[in-house]
C-alpha cells in the first residue's frame, strides 16, 4: 500500500489549501480513513476522520475550519483547510483511522506564515 500525499504549501494566515492524498494497493473505499499531522517539534495527532459511509469528524482545534472528503472512485482523501492559522504548519498525512496501519507516506509540508 502506498500513500502519497500532495498539496501542501507555504500560506499567509487566514488562507487556503486543499490537501489530497492518493492511496494506491489497497481497497480505499472499505476503510475508515484519517489525516494526522505532525508540528515540528511535536508528535503526530489525528486531525480529521471521515468512515466508509462519509460521516466526518474533527478534532477541536480545527472545526468549522477544516472539511475532509474521499472520492473513492480516484482512491483520494482531501482535506479542504480554510482560514489557516500559524499552529497549523506541520507535515500532513493520511492513514486508517484505527486498526492496522498502513505504512506511512512521507506526508505533504503545510507552513503557515506571513
Amino acid at each position: 500500500v502506498q500513500l502519497q500525499a500532495s498539496g501542501g504549501g507555504l500560506v499567509q494566515p487566514g488562507g487556503s489549501l486543499r490537501v489530497s492524498c492518493k492511496v494506491t494497493g489497497a481497497n480505499f473505499r472499505i476503510y475508515d480513513m484519517a489525516w494526522y499531522r505532525q508540528p515540528p517539534g511535536k508528535e503526530r495527532e489525528l486531525v480529521a476522520s471521515i468512515t466508509t459511509d462519509h460521516n466526518t469528524n474533527y478534532t477541536d482545534s480545527v472545526k468549522g475550519r477544516f472539511t475532509i472528503s474521499r472520492d473513492n472512485v480516484r482512491r483520494t482523501l482531501y482535506l479542504q483547510m480554510n482560514s489557516l492559522k500559524v499552529d497549523d504548519t506541520a507535515v500532513y498525512y493520511c492513514n486508517r483511522r484505527s486498526g492496522d496501519m498502513f505504512r506511512w507516506g512521507r506526508g505533504t509540508l503545510v507552513t503557515v506564515s506571513s
